[in-house]
């Protein structure tokens, strides 16, 4: 679990601002305030005194973000009370799971979709905006956000008859790990196992690059058990907290 926390504190500030505040690596993205975008990560052992979660507390303040924190529960058990006895509270827990080698299972595409991966800006945006439209947030893309995902690991898309409807990425191999993320499909193409195919190849495509391990974190029950047809296995929590 240490090393999945190791990997999340190398790879999240690829693109962001960073300081230390404490036992804390806060993290700002420029240009937005999503808050999946602008969290906090605590060092392993983190058992930070009130003043230090007030700093941290005022480095999101000052720029108009909301104090956010994302960490895996095992890397710092005690973290979480003292948070909420500072007036943070739980957004939501999720639970992490890996998969090895030995583990995956492959799973195809079902008929009459295609997985590829994007070649052009437009397959971005489009690839992009399915995804959002299936997190339920605004499908627009700018220019900037299209090019900006070309840069950030291994993007696939699923398409039916030229139509993107779903995607998924596996983020860069760190010290033989990687996260699998964003996977998503629309509403009205779902339950055909395009999910399972695109995290399956994925996962397939981050092994034979050499990851020993693959890990990702369902936003709810039921996609983790579509993850768990493709070899993926439970190993910890992962809390997101903040202060409104």
């Amino acid at each position: 679990m240490s090393a999945i926390q190791a990997y999340v504190r190398k790879t999240a500030p690829r693109g962001r601002n960073t300081e230390q505040v404490g036992p804390f690596l806060a993290t700002y993205s420029p240009g937005t305030a999503h808050p999946m975008l602008n969290y906090a990560i605590p060092d392993d052992g983190a058992k930070p005194t009130a003043a230090e979660i007030g700093a941290l507390t005022e480095a999101y303040r000052r720029r108009d973000l909301l104090p956010r924190l994302e960490y895996f529960t095992d890397v710092a058990p005690d973290l979480e009370n003292l948070l909420v006895e500072a007036g943070y509270a739980l957004e939501r827990r999720v639970p992490l799971m890996t998969c090895s080698p030995a583990d995956r299972v492959d799973r195809p595409a079902p008929a009459g979709i295609r997985l590829r991966a994007p070649e052009s800006t437009e397959d971005f945006r489009r690839m992009r905006a399915a995804q959002n439209i299936a997190f339920g947030e605004a499908p627009e893309i700018s220019d900037a956000e299209a090019d900006r995902l070309k840069t950030t690991g291994r993007h696939l898309l699923a398409e039916e008859a030229g139509v993107v409807v779903g995607g998924g990425v596996a983020l860069d191999i760190v010290d033989g790990t990687t996260e699998v993320a964003g996977i998503a499909v629309l509403e009205a193409y779902r339950r055909r196992g395009i999910a399972a195919a695109l995290t399956a190849r994925l996962t397939r495509d981050v092994h034979e690059a050499g990851a020993h391990t693959a890990f990702l974190t369902p936003g709810d029950l039921g996609i983790g058990t579509v993850y768990a047809r493709v070899g993926y296995r439970p190993a910890g929590e992962c809390v997101h907290l903040s202060l409104s």
